[in-house]
């Protein structure tokens, strides 16, 4: 629509003309590669200290990375990262009193053979577009994973494929998981 080597009319007048402000005419979609390059950084020391909010960011980047942003950037970014600073909150050990809470089964127990304790867990793993989840499912005898599962969404869907695949190995008995959300959801309970 706007040409930009128009002969007689500026980009300025074609906007105008055509009622699109200019500044939408030169706007590029995504980050620029400062701010890409930023973003990995930051992604680089929050691995090291998710405790650091945009303040300490910002002067690990222009201190350590010789960079000068200043913290406004810094925290936009981080919002766009989804990544906050993580600290001690209040009232964040609430149980829920309608989850059954389970007993914690291997203090002191000896674990001396295959199939005795199967243990999950979900981690998280950073990629360049956002994050992929993976739960695995272990035996803790012989250290042997079970099964294991990617998803890029955090709900129970997918670590009952990882325990649908382990039980074609065995029934343990014992069952070991943190009780997290994923595993106190309602395909969980019974």
């Amino acid at each position: 629509m706007i040409e930009t080597n128009h002969a007689t009319l500026s980009i300025r007048r074609q906007c105008e003309l055509i009622g699109l402000p200019r500044a939408s005419f030169y706007w590029q979609p995504g980050e620029s590669p400062l701010n890409l390059e930023l973003m990995q950084l930051i992604d680089q020391e929050y691995t090291r200290a998710p405790f650091f909010g945009y303040r300490k960011m910002t002067v690990r980047l222009n201190t350590v990375h010789g960079y000068q942003i200043n913290h406004k950037r810094v925290a936009r970014l981080m919002k766009v990262m989804g990544l906050q600073a993580v600290y001690p909150q209040l009232r964040t050990s609430i149980t829920n009193e309608q989850h059954r809470k389970y007993p914690y089964l291997l203090r002191g127990l000896d674990i001396n053979r295959p199939n005795q304790v199967w243990a999950t867990d979900i981690t998280y793993i950073p990629l360049p577009t956002g994050f992929m989840y993976l739960v695995t499912i272990m035996d803790w005898f012989s250290r042997f994973v079970l099964a294991w599962q990617l998803s890029n969404t955090l709900d129970g869907a997918f670590c009952l494929d990882a325990l649908d695949l382990a039980l074609a190995y065995g029934r343990p008995d014992i069952f070991n998981s943190d009780q997290g959300s994923q595993f106190t959801a309602h395909p969980f309970t019974s």
